[in-house]
C-alpha cells in the first residue's frame, strides 16, 4: 500500500524536502521572537524597546527585499535558501552565547535588524523556485501546501518556543531555533534545479534591480495588485493588529479572545486555500479579490465587539480572504512571468505587502485621538471595500494576465 498517491504534489520528492523544510524554518522563524521578547524583559527592556526590537527586522526585511530578489535571480535558488537559513542560524547561535541581564539592548537590535536578511533572501526564493520542481498544473496545489505551512508555523512555532522557555530559558531558546533552521538548510541539499548561467559583474547588480521594478511596472495587474495589497494592509491591518489585543482586554478582560481570534484567523486562511485549490475559477483575480473584501470582517466586528464568540467568528471569516492569494496569486506569477525575472518580482511583492504596515500601525493611536477608535475601524473598511472594487477596472486583474496575448517566455512585456 502507497503512503504518497502517485502523481501528487507529495510524489515529487524535491516538493516534499521544499515543504518540510519550509515548516521547520517557519517554526524557528515564529519560535524567535518568544525567545528573544524573554531576553529583552530580562536585560530591563520594556514594551517600548520589545517592539522596536522587532520591527527592526521587518524593516531589515522589507528593506533588503529586492536585494534578495535579484540574488535569486542570479543565483541556483536552493542555495540563497539553504544560505538564508543557515545565516539565521548562525545569528540565532550568536545569541546563545551573548544574550545575558549586561547585555545592551542595542547589541541585540543590530543582531535582530541583522536576521531580517534571511528572511529578505529566503522568501523570493522559496517562490521562484516552485516552478522547477513542480508541473505547471500541480502549481496552484503546491502553493497552497506551501502557505499552509506558513500559517501552521503560526500558530505552532510560538507555542514550541513558549514551551521551551519555559522548560529551559530563553537563552537556550535560540539554540533551539538554531536546530529549526540548520535541519530546514540541511533538507534543502539534495534538491535539483536546471542549470543556467548568470553573470555575476558587480555593475550588473543594478541592472537586475532595475529590469524587476519595470517587469512589475509593465504589468498592469501586477503593479495595481501589489499596490492595492499595500494600502490596504497599512490601513486595515495596521489598525486591526494594534486595536484586537486592546479591545480584547478592555472589553472582555482577557487575552484569550486576541489570541484565539488570530488563531482562527489563521484557521480561516487554511480552509478557504483548501476550497481555492479544488475550484477552477474562470476569472482567478475577480475571485481573488472579492473573496479578499472578508478581510474587513476583522475591522467590523472590532468596531462592535458585541461578544467573545462575535469576535473570534469574525476572525474566522476574515481568515477566509487569504487563502485564494495562495492558490491563485502566486501560480499567476510563475506562470506570466519569466522565471529569470520571478525572484526580484516576488520580493517587490514582499516588500510592498509589508512595507507600509509598520507605518500603518504606528499612526493607529494618533488616528484614533483624532476621530475615534470605531469611526477608524469603520472608515477602514469602507477604504478596504473601495479598494477592492477600484483594482477590478486594472486591466488584466480579473483574469490575472494581460488581456491580450504576449510571449512571456520570451521575455516580451506589454507597455504600461
Amino acid at each position: 500500500m502507497k503512503i504518497i498517491k502517485e502523481g501528487s504534489i507529495w510524489s515529487y520528492k524535491d516538493y516534499l524536502r521544499l515543504w518540510v523544510s519550509g515548516l521547520l524554518a517557519n517554526i524557528g522563524a515564529t519560535a524567535f521572537p518568544i525567545a528573544l521578547a524573554v531576553t529583552i524583559l530580562d536585560t530591563g527592556g520594556d514594551a517600548t524597546s520589545l517592539g522596536l526590537i522587532l520591527a527592526a527586522r521587518v524593516l531589515s526585511g522589507v528593506l533588503l527585499a529586492p536585494v534578495g530578489g535579484v540574488w535569486a535571480d542570479r543565483l541556483p535558488r536552493k542555495y540563497v535558501m539553504i544560505g538564508a537559513d543557515v545565516f539565521r542560524a548562525f545569528l540565532a547561535l550568536i545569541l546563545v552565547f551573548v544574550a545575558a541581564p549586561s547585555i545592551p539592548l542595542f547589541v541585540i537590535a543590530i543582531l535582530v535588524f541583522v536576521m531580517g536578511a534571511g528572511d529578505a533572501f529566503g522568501a523570493p526564493a522559496a517562490a521562484a523556485i516552485m516552478p522547477t520542481i513542480l508541473p505547471s498544473d500541480k502549481l496552484p496545489a503546491g502553493n497552497v501546501a506551501r502557505g499552509i505551512v506558513i500559517k501552521l508555523a503560526s500558530i505552532v512555532g510560538p507555542g514550541i518556543g513558549g514551551l521551551s522557555v519555559i522548560a529551559i530559558g530563553g537563552r537556550l531558546t535560540f539554540a533551539v531555533t538554531t536546530i529549526f533552521f540548520a535541519v530546514g538548510a540541511y533538507l534543502l541539499y539534495p534538491i535539483t534545479e536546471p542549470k543556467y548561467i548568470k553573470n555575476l559583474d558587480a555593475p550588473k547588480f543594478f541592472v537586475d534591480l532595475k529590469e524587476g521594478l519595470k517587469t512589475v511596472w509593465s504589468m498592469p495587474w501586477v503593479a495595481a495588485v501589489i499596490a492595492m495589497a499595500s494600502v490596504q494592509l497599512m490601513v486595515l491591518l495596521g489598525a486591526e493588529q494594534v486595536l484586537l489585543p486592546i479591545i480584547s482586554r478592555r472589553e472582555f478582560g482577557t487575552d484569550t479572545v486576541f489570541a484565539a481570534s488570530a488563531a482562527l484567523f489563521s484557521v480561516g486562511a487554511v480552509i478557504s486555500a483548501l476550497i481555492a485549490i479544488r475550484f477552477q475559477a474562470k476569472h482567478p483575480g475577480l475571485v481573488s479579490i472579492s473573496v479578499w473584501g472578508l478581510l474587513v470582517v476583522a475591522t467590523l466586528v472590532l468596531a462592535f465587539p458585541i461578544s467573545p464568540t462575535f469576535v473570534m467568528i469574525g476572525y474566522l471569516i476574515a481568515g477566509l480572504s487569504v487563502g485564494p492569494w495562495d492558490a491563485y496569486w502566486v501560480t499567476a506569477i510563475q506562470r506570466e512571468i519569466p522565471q529569470e525575472l520571478q525572484g526580484r518580482v516576488f520580493s517587490i511583492d514582499h516588500m510592498g505587502s509589508v512595507g507600509l504596515l509598520p507605518l500603518g500601525m504606528a499612526l493607529v493611536g494618533p488616528a484614533v485621538n483624532l476621530v475615534g477608535e470605531k469611526e477608524l475601524l469603520i472608515g477602514a473598511s469602507i477604504f478596504h471595500v473601495v479598494a477592492c472594487i477600484a483594482v477590478l477596472f486594472v486591466p488584466g486583474v480579473i483574469d490575472l494576465k494581460m488581456p491580450k496575448k504576449a510571449n512571456y517566455s520570451q521575455g516580451e512585456h506589454p507597455k504600461a
